[in-house]
C-alpha cells in the first residue's frame, strides 16, 4: 500500500518557495584597526570639559579590541561600538536606564554565547590543540585500524577467540 493521507501538493501551487526574494549585495570587506578611546569633550553649565572613561569603560573597550570578533570589524562596526562605549561609560557611571540599549547593542557583535550563536559565529579549535586528532582528542581512523589486514579464504579458520 502507498503512503497513507492526501496525495502531495503540486510544487508549482505552494505559496512558500524559499527562494530569495531579494538579491543580496555583496561588499568588499575592509578590515578597519581598532581604535583607541577618543579624546572627549562634554558641555556642562554650558561650558565644554573633558569627559573622563571610568576603568571599567577603559577595561571594556580593551576587550573589544583583543576579541576574535575584533577581526572581522569594519570602520562602522567600530563607529557603532565607540557610541555604544559612551552609553557604556552612562552606565558605569550610575544611569542604569541605559541597560537594555547596552545590551542590544553588545549582543550586535556577539557578546555572549547566546549572541554569537544567533549570529552563527564559532571559535575555530587551534589545529596544534589537539595534535591534528579532532575535538575528541581520539586516534583518527586510519591510525586505528592501520594494523587491520583482509584475511583470504581458509586463512584464520583454526583460531579460537581466547586461544
Amino acid at each position: 500500500m502507498a503512503g497513507v493521507g492526501p496525495a502531495p501538493k503540486d510544487p508549482s501551487k505552494r505559496a512558500r518557495r524559499n527562494a530569495p526574494t531579494q538579491a543580496q549585495t555583496i561588499l568588499r570587506f575592509e578590515r578597519a584597526e581598532a581604535p583607541e578611546l577618543p579624546t572627549v569633550e562634554i558641555e556642562v553649565d554650558g561650558e565644554l570639559t573633558e569627559f573622563h572613561w571610568p576603568a571599567r569603560t577603559v577595561e571594556w573597550w580593551q576587550m573589544w579590541r583583543d576579541s576574535p570578533q575584533a577581526e572581522h570589524f569594519s570602520s562602522t562596526d567600530w563607529d557603532f561600538l565607540l557610541d555604544t562605549a559612551l552609553i557604556h561609560a552612562r552606565y558605569w557611571r550610575g544611569d542604569t536606564s541605559l541597560a537594555a540599549e547596552l545590551r542590544l547593542r553588545v549582543a550586535k557583535h556577539g557578546a555572549t554565547m547566546e549572541d554569537r550563536a544567533r549570529l552563527r559565529m564559532a571559535f575555530a579549535e587551534a589545529d596544534e590543540a589537539d595534535g591534528g586528532k579532532g575535538s575528541s582528542g581520539a586516534d583518527s581512523a586510519r591510525q586505528r585500524y592501520a594494523k587491520l589486514r583482509v584475511l583470504k579464504p581458509g586463512e584464520g579458520e583454526g583460531d579460537t577467540a581466547g586461544g
